[in-house]
């Protein structure tokens, strides 16, 4: 279902936390994910294809969804929440050849994120073991080859965020930034565990139009694909639908070149 958001209404989306109707993820077949990307900005991957798409086993996954049961908490949170854990690790994408590179901080440019921007931020790296499991490298090879799809074959600077938002201050904020872009070539986010929480509504749209689409993720390993030159996204805030929940993802930035950074410009 495309729908067409006015702008000022997606300022803010705490108000959207109470709605009730959720849309489902408009997931594409495999067949014609690359053209879907290529046309359209943006892709969603079923979460019953994911063990098709990656090649790996269900048993795979689940293994890999237990490495969120551990993650720090985010210290560098402006607006003062205690809602967000994440972990951080980067990697270089050649086709088959993935190479995990020397632990680096987390920086974007101000006008990509005008919350977080302009800071290093470094995070916890991800578990070694979590890194070497099939699901993981499955993942950034899926990656990388959308990116392919979208810019040609290249290497990939990829940039690798374990999240887990809680709902631990009574509401938990996916995207405190607000709609945005990451600065990078491809995003993926893929929904890992959601457990007890309402909201969470993911919304994608031009960023140079109107017109925008928004629908739940609830599935894991639902994953959602991101032309980020084309397309702004966002999620809405989540609270509990009864004492805590949390709702966990892993998002992957794909860029061309070189990370981002103060080094890199």
């Amino acid at each position: 279902m495309l729908m067409v958001f006015p702008r000022k209404r997606w300022a803010s989306v705490d108000n959207w936390i109470t709605m009730t109707q959720q849309f489902l993820p408009p997931v594409v077949p495999l067949p014609q994910l690359d053209a879907h990307l290529t046309v359209n900005g943006f892709a969603i991957v079923d979460a019953a294809d994911a063990p098709s798409w990656l090649s790996v086993s269900t048993q795979d996954l689940v293994d890999f969804q237990a490495c969120w049961t551990d993650l720090p908490s985010d210290a560098y949170l402006k607006d003062g929440g205690n809602y967000r854990r994440r972990r951080h690790s980067c990697f270089v994408v050649n086709g088959a050849d993935v190479v995990q590179v020397p632990h680096r901080a987390h920086w974007q440019p101000v006008a990509y994120n005008a919350l977080h921007g302009g800071m290093e931020r470094l995070f916890e790296p991800m578990d070694a073991v979590a890194t070497r499991l099939p699901a993981f490298q499955a993942l950034l090879k899926a990656g990388a080859a959308a990116a392919d799809s979208l810019r040609g074959a290249q290497p990939w600077y990829v940039e690798a965020h374990q999240f887990r938002i809680d709902t631990s201050d009574g509401i938990g904020r996916p995207t405190p930034e607000g709609a945005h872009r990451d600065g990078v070539d491809l995003v993926m986010v893929a929904l890992v565990s959601r457990v007890a929480v309402k909201g969470g509504e993911s919304r994608v749209f031009e960023a140079n139009a109107p017109q925008g689409q928004r629908f739940t993720m609830t599935a894991p390993w639902t994953t959602l694909l991101l032309d980020d030159a084309r397309m702004i996204h966002e999620s809405t805030p989540i609270q509990p639908e009864d004492a805590m929940g949390w709702r966990d993802t892993l998002v992957l930035t794909f860029r061309a070149n070189a990370f981002q950074g103060v080094d890199a410009g």
